[in-house]
């Protein structure tokens, strides 16, 4: 790239040309993702215009170079497709210009009037400088202007900057973790406007991804039978845990108002200390009866719903099948099932031999357990053999980590994807830069 930092501003109708020196149209604006967080966000490509009624996208792995008399893409090939922005997109030159803004260390507030954008070292273009328009003062007679780094700006966030159809938009190609992580930075007024317009099922998975503090806060916004029924969404371990955050008559009634079938599962976790493996377990993985075939096992191996730990194991009893089981026989590994023929039954592969954990070991037992067999699942089975559950090395690590990590930040470069990924992606796998936009 011939400039190393470009300010947005003066890109608005440079003409664009392709590496053949052919004219395809000017630039109208430049597309970013905004972050659930205060890190810089990435810009997904520009808006052309064609003629004076069509615009196309071009991402930005098709921009070869941006000087200050036009930009050049890297290929001639283009979608001619009108463009058409979704929720999780925002519009520099139409959309952050002029947004209010605020200067972190001294809390001065100002208008954005520009952006600069550069690549990082991973080539992504990513928003790096905001300046600020302020007010005029008595000192100062003309409005002053000053560029900030982005992380040195408050108010520019997806949380922040939406409006609350498209910030419900965004939340809802996100990942659970990631919508808690921006539910819990929102105010309390919008968090509660997010908390009414979800369903109970998806609030169910974002409060299984928030902090306690947060889980007791907004458990108490809703009345008593709309938490009753986000408690039976959540998975049973889940709720356990989070009925035992409060105190004893609030949980009580709370577990009166669930359906039986719904609390006694809850209820059982509950005679568990929460530092072992009883405390630790979900009741519901997946059990089998001896005579089920390696083609059912792996049904319900497949299903979407099943979280990927669970679904590295299943676990073959006697009937009954619903925890507490019967007789435990012993676990089948799911690579044994996809090696094995479909009409085969799991009688024939169990693995009788792997130690089982009882529902007092704690919480370091439980960790060495999972580190000397190279789990990522475990039965955890009674005195008298039966199942009761299995425990999950999340559920593990949930517990080992330091409390209140749920509402730390990851810092840039521990992990590739996450909240940038989801808000840039749509979370569906999809992105701006892998496809042909509208092709």
């Amino acid at each position: 790239m011939a400039s190393v930092r470009v300010f947005v501003a003066r890109m608005a109708g440079l003409a664009v040309y392709g590496p053949d020196g052919e004219r395809i149209g000017k630039v109208r604006d430049v597309v970013v993702s905004l972050r659930v967080d205060s890190h810089p966000p990435r810009v997904l490509g520009l808006v052309v215009d064609l003629s004076a009624r069509r615009s196309i996208f071009v991402p930005m792995l098709r921009v070869a170079d941006i000087a200050p008399t036009a930009v050049t893409l890297a290929s001639g090939s283009v979608s001619l497709r009108s463009f058409d922005q979704r929720p999780n997109e925002t519009r520099v030159l139409g959309q952050l210009l002029n947004s209010p803004a605020t200067v972190r260390e001294n809390g001065t507030e100002g208008s954005v009037v520009d952006v600069a954008i550069e690549p990082s070292r991973t080539r992504d273009w990513v928003i790096t400088k905001v300046a600020l328009r302020f007010r005029r003062t008595r000192l100062a007679r003309r409005p002053r202007v000053e560029v900030y780094g982005w992380e040195a700006v408050s108010g520019l966030d997806v949380a922040a900057a939406q409006g609350a159809d498209r910030l419900l938009a965004v939340f809802d190609s996100m990942r659970p973790a990631d919508v808690a992580a921006a539910l819990s930075r929102l105010p309390d007024d919008r968090q509660r406007h997010v908390v009414d317009a979800l369903d109970d099922e998806r609030l169910a998975d974002v409060f299984e991804e928030l902090s306690e503090s947060d889980q007791r806060g907004l458990l108490g916004y809703l009345d008593d039978d709309r938490a009753a029924d986000v408690l039976e969404a959540m998975s049973p371990d889940d709720a356990a845990d989070l009925l035992g955050e409060l105190d004893d008559d609030e949980a009580g009634r709370l577990l009166e108002l669930m359906e039986p079938d719904e609390s006694e599962p809850v209820r059982r976790l509950m005679r568990y200390e929460w530092d072992t493996a009883g405390g630790l377990m979900t009741p519901e993985p997946i059990t089998l009866a001896p005579d089920v075939t390696v083609a059912e096992a792996l049904a319900r191996v497949r299903n979407p719903e099943v979280p990927p730990a669970l679904a590295s194991m299943v676990f073959v009893v006697r009937p009954p099948t619903a925890t507490p089981t019967g007789r435990y026989l012993g676990c089948v590994h799911a690579q044994q099932l996809l090696r094995a023929a479909p009409f085969e039954l799991v009688a024939g592969m169990v693995d009788a031999d792997l130690p089982q954990l009882g529902p007092e070991a704690g919480l370091g037992e439980v960790t060495r357990y999972f580190a000397s067999y190279n789990l990522v699942a475990g039965p955890v089975v009674d005195a008298e053999d039966h199942l009761l559950g299995a425990v999950t090395v999340d559920d593990v690590l949930d517990h080992l980590l330091p409390q209140g990590w749920r509402d730390r930040d990851l810092a840039p470069g521990e992990v590739h994807g996450g909240p940038l990924a989801a808000t840039a992606n749509g979370g569906n796998g999809r992105s701006r830069d892998g496809e042909v936009h509208g092709g």
